[in-house]
């Protein structure tokens, strides 16, 4: 038998950046999903997933020619099979989890990251395959198969765990800069987000924005512009795309501030704290992508004495992060819950994806 699992994702700074190319510092937290496998002796993998009472056949000769929207073991088995891995024999998956749905934390992303996971090491693979590789595939399997908005903040993060700072360029990079974060507090709304809605606007506003100034400037490299250049770009965008193109250059002044703190000794919480709170100012205000749900229980948090919070995900809908000191964490919570928050509760940074042999 073989157990996987996957974990779910905050992100800490670099919303709405990945799909400009721009940097991520993105964590895994101690909510995840499991999936067991265990051999059938037939020529069909079955799928059941209690938690939202669905049970699914997949036969083992099936190559799947013809997507459906946002079908993921479908897509999942397509991409693996381009790396050699080609389901050989059935088996019964169960798969369970306590990651919040539709609330902004991947849930989607980690059932796919444990999906190509249990694929890679039920059918093997003619390449070696590490965090990084699973990460890979399921970005294709989940984003380029679709041809979907997002970028690859989410399997990155789900697969590689901890704290991580991400190049999202054409020269993609990677690198752990923490194990561990005192004080966070993971708050779900209750409303649902919108993901691909608010995605395919944001993203298709900046980057015609960026498009419009790379078009006047040839040598223009969005990472590049400081917060207090954006005007002189103005003259290049139209007002309704204006907002897209600031949000971009302010936020990634804040990821790279943010890295900053992180790289120090000693990380200074309160500092973290206020920069998250700023993030989520430009996110709120500018690209508008809260809903007053959470603009309460952000707000709440605040006032019960949190160092700082934002929306997490996409946006629409979804949950909170906040960062507190540990001795106000129940307090806060209680503050939270009183706006009507479905939950808030502690979290944890947690390790990637992993496999173990499930007797």
């Amino acid at each position: 038998m073989i157990a996987i699992t996957a974990p779910a994702r905050i992100c800490l700074f670099g919303d709405h950046q990945d799909y400009l190319g721009l940097p991520v510092i993105a964590g895994a937290i101690d909510k995840q999903i499991t999936l067991t496998a265990a051999p059938n002796l037939k020529d069909e993998i079955e799928i059941s997933m209690p938690d939202i009472d669905a049970y699914r056949i997949i036969p083992i000769s099936e190559t799947f020619e013809n997507l459906a929207p946002r079908d993921y073991f479908a897509s999942g088995i397509r991409v693996v099979q381009r790396y050699g891995c080609v389901p050989s024999h059935g088996y019964h998956i169960t798969i369970t989890g306590n990651v919040p749905i539709n609330s902004g934390v991947s849930s989607s992303s980690a059932m796919v990251v444990a999906w190509i996971h249990f694929l890679l090491k039920a059918f093997g693979s003619d390449q070696t395959f590490s965090p990084a590789f699973i990460a890979k595939l399921a970005h294709e399997a989940e984003v380029l198969e679709h041809n979907e908005p997002g970028g690859k903040m989410d399997q990155y993060s789900i697969s590689l765990g901890n704290i991580i700072y991400m190049e999202t360029g054409v020269s993609f990079t990677h690198k752990t800069i923490g194990h561990s974060m005192e004080g966070l507090i993971l708050a779900d709304s209750g409303v649902k987000k919108e993901t691909l809605q608010v995605l395919s606007e944001a993203k298709n506003n900046a980057l015609a924005a960026i498009d419009l100034v790379r078009q006047n400037v040839p040598d223009f490299q969005l990472e590049k512009i400081k917060p207090e250049e954006v005007l002189a770009y103005n003259a290049f965008i139209p007002n309704h795309l204006q907002p897209y193109f600031y949000a971009a250059v302010q936020n990634h002044a804040i990821t790279q501030n943010a890295l900053i703190e992180f790289e120090e000794e000693t990380i200074d919480l309160k500092k973290i704290g206020q920069l998250m709170s700023q993030h989520h100012d430009i996110l709120k205000d500018i690209l508008h992508i809260t809903v007053p749900k959470i603009d309460a229980m952000i707000d709440a948090a605040l006032k019960a004495g949190a160092y700082g919070a934002k929306i997490v995900g996409s946006g629409g809908g979804g949950s909170i992060i906040v960062l507190a000191a540990p001795e106000n964490i129940s307090p806060i919570c209680n503050a939270i819950l009183k706006t009507g928050a479905k939950a808030a509760y502690p979290v944890r940074v947690s390790e990637g994806t992993q496999f173990k042999d499930h007797d």
